[in-house]
């Protein structure tokens, strides 16, 4: 063995044993990526979100005890991977949690889907667009004449021959317009002779064109059974990826899913990930996190769930930022954190499947929604389209609380909009016991003045314990902490009792949950630090808000409508976001909470296939704002990180005990 380098034996609790060399120097989480092992790390190793922590086992480390592991735990071998340095051969546990980005993919059964109200109205306005279920992809019966000594024309022309003179304008040049995937050929012959000249042909029709076909696929006639045409809708967020699988000749859901985007250990932010695929192979690192670990697999569980093979797939649309596209395409997203920020490109125009390595049928066509700025990418395109703010004469604001906050402000008339750099706080990256909003999460919760008691709400079943905060949850804590009295305007612990504690380096924490209620044995507890990283958040999306007002010489009064978008939780507490100065303070009937509108919108492209022009289209009309270079936005930036902010007469009224 080389002397500057010791073998890492990662020990996965519940999985396989994995072994590394890590290099002089070379950090427990560093190793880790390099073997592929699962481990969260959203920020990116500075060691401060504390959720690389394993158990060292064997061997000898650097590292001394930190905030995230006290004394008692560090004798018990616990260490943060990014602060831990082999310096002899070890042997590592990596927690089941310490993946849980990896492990917690969630699928529902064909026939347990629920499709609410925001279903309902989307359908309900692509029906008055006259949009709704128009994928271009169709089925025909076609009965072929046998091949007869003499007549020695193959299958293809065969066939190719019969649509030509089939079709609404018979004409024999037609076949020179129609393409015939390597799929479909292949299965031909066979399927031909099955069925006796009976064949079911699936017929994707190119748009704007009058002949202009392809042949995705056949098979006999009266099959059962009987063939389904299915698509994908996929929101990639940069924490969480989300998908529906849908019966595109109904517009069915039929089934959902949803998983940690596995790019997390490689940083909770798009810029961490930029700086990682500038590295050697880190590009291929991060397309290979999202698509072969989160998006196969996710395609993989829901087409058994729906009892459909993945090759039954035949379209699917993509929602995502700006840089989560780069890095699902395998395209270099460097130059979008450098001056002058240009992507590569802002609308790629329609993909194969094959060439993404989806694992759907290979000639689906993959549709991506258009970007608008290096920072403001397809899911707010989607979104905008889906709230159908772009429609309405009455000013609206459409607010995206993802890892990036992203804003729309128009109507009709006119869009604008701007990203701010909110962080990861909403979808619960960088808060030391944030999680998605999945089962354990606390969603909701309720805090009693006087005892500081937390009642809280809990995602899963009845029994559940909390494992962590989700985004809304969150929301609802801080600002039921605010309302107690429990902690200043700069978010320190101003009270004391036995929920809050306070540590060795002078920091404090209130334990929602204590160990011996959660569900994993530790305490759910928000530190000062979690709060601190909160309100930045917060003061990040209303100092972009009063930026977008003063563009136009408004003022919060003006705006009509306020939709609130992300997949934090069940739902915002509209009241407790204004209480801590995140949201202007306007009457709660203004705000409407619509949930995950990137995947909405990418539901529109994959069942109305004008839906996609008209996403291009919004996107091609929007101004974009960079707030980074836009005088003034610092200045309200610093004044909003206080709660509610410095400026007490933006709050006025708003009830606070």
């Amino acid at each position: 063995m080389d002397d500057k380098q010791c073998k890492v034996l990662f020990k996965v609790e519940g999985g396989e044993d994995v072994s590394i060399f890590a290099s002089f120097g070379e950090s427990l989480l560093d190793a880790a990526k390099k073997a592929n092992v699962a481990l969260d790390a959203p920020c990116a190793g500075n060691g401060t979100c504390g959720k690389c922590r394993v158990k060292l086992l064997e061997g000898s480390v650097t590292g001394e005890p930190t905030r995230h592991i006290p004394a008692e735990e560090f004798a018990q071998g616990y260490r943060l991977a990014c602060a831990s340095v082999a310096v002899s051969d070890v042997v590592v546990q990596i927690p089941a949690q310490a993946g849980a980005y990896r492990s917690r993919i969630k699928v529902s059964g064909k026939g347990s889907v629920r499709e609410g109200k925001i279903f309902e109205n989307l359908r309900k306005e692509l029906r008055a667009m006259g949009l709704e279920k128009d994928s271009g992809l169709e089925f025909i019966n076609i009965e072929i004449e046998k091949p007869e000594g003499g007549n020695g024309m193959a299958d293809r022309e065969r066939l190719l021959r019969k649509i030509a003179l089939t079709g609404p304008e018979p004409e024999t040049s037609v076949e020179d317009n129609i393409n015939f995937s390597l799929h479909a050929l292949r299965k031909l012959p066979q399927t031909l002779r099955s069925g006796g000249g009976s064949l079911t042909v699936l017929l994707r029709r190119e748009p704007g064109t009058k002949t202009g076909i392809a042949i995705m696929d056949v098979f006999p006639a009266n099959a059962s059974p009987a063939p389904v045409i299915a698509g994908l809708a996929i929101d990639i967020g940069t924490t969480t990826v989300s998908v529906l699988l849908v019966d595109l000749l109904t517009g069915e859901i039929l089934t959902t899913g949803s998983a940690g985007n596995g790019q997390i250990r490689y940083g909770a932010d798009v810029i961490s990930r930029i700086i990682e695929s500038g590295r050697p192979g880190g590009l291929e690192r991060l397309r290979s996190a999202v698509t072969e670990e989160c998006v196969a697999p996710l395609i993989r569980d829901m087409s058994k769930a729906a009892g459909l093979l993945p090759e039954s797939i035949y379209r699917v649309t993509v929602a995502a930022n700006t840089t989560m596209t780069h890095l699902f395409m395998g395209v270099n997203p460097e130059y979008l954190r450098l001056e002058p920020y240009v992507p590569a490109f802002f609308e790629s125009g329609p993909l194969r499947s094959a060439d993404l390595n989806l694992g759907v049928h290979p000639d689906a066509e993959v549709l991506v929604a258009p970007a608008i700025g290096s920072y403001v990418g397809g899911d707010i395109t989607a979104g905008v389209f889906a709230s159908m703010l772009f429609k309405k004469e009455t000013l609206s604001l459409f607010i995206d609380l993802g890892t990036n906050g992203e804003l729309a402000l128009g109507n009709s008339e006119f869009l604008m909009s701007c990203a701010c750099s909110a962080g990861p706080a909403f979808e619960g990256g960088d808060i030391s016991c944030g999680m998605r909003a999945t089962d354990g999460a606390i969603e909701a919760c309720i805090v009693d003045a006087d005892t500081m008691e937390p009642a809280l709400t809990i995602i899963g079943a009845a029994d559940q314990k909390s494992a962590g905060l989700c985004g809304s949850g969150l929301i609802d804590l801080i600002g039921e902490l605010f309302r107690c009295g429990i902690i200043d305007a700069r978010g320190k612990f101003i009270r004391e009792g036995k929920r809050v504690r306070r540590d060795q380096w002078g920091g404090a924490s209130y334990v929602a949950a204590f160990a011996e209620d959660s569900a994993n044995g530790r305490e759910v507890a928000l530190s000062e630090a979690d709060i601190d990283n909160f309100i930045r958040a917060k003061g990040a999306i209303f100092s972009a808000i009063r930026t977008m007002l003063a563009v136009l010489d408004l003022g919060p009064e003006a705006i009509d409508d306020v939709y609130v978008a992300g997949g934090i939780g069940g739902g915002i507490n509209m009241r407790q976001a204004i209480r801590i100065g995140m949201f202007p303070n306007l009457p709660a009937e203004k705000y409407h909470y619509i949930g995950n509108s990137s995947l909405h919108g990418a539901y529109a492209m994959l069942t109305a296939r004008n839906a996609g022009a008209m996403i291009a289209k919004i996107g091609r009309g929007m101004t974009y704002l960079e707030l980074s270079t836009h005088p003034g936005y610092m200045d309200e930036f610093v004044a909003a990180c206080f709660l509610p902010h410095t400026n007490g007469d933006f709050f006025a009224g708003v009830e606070n005990g």
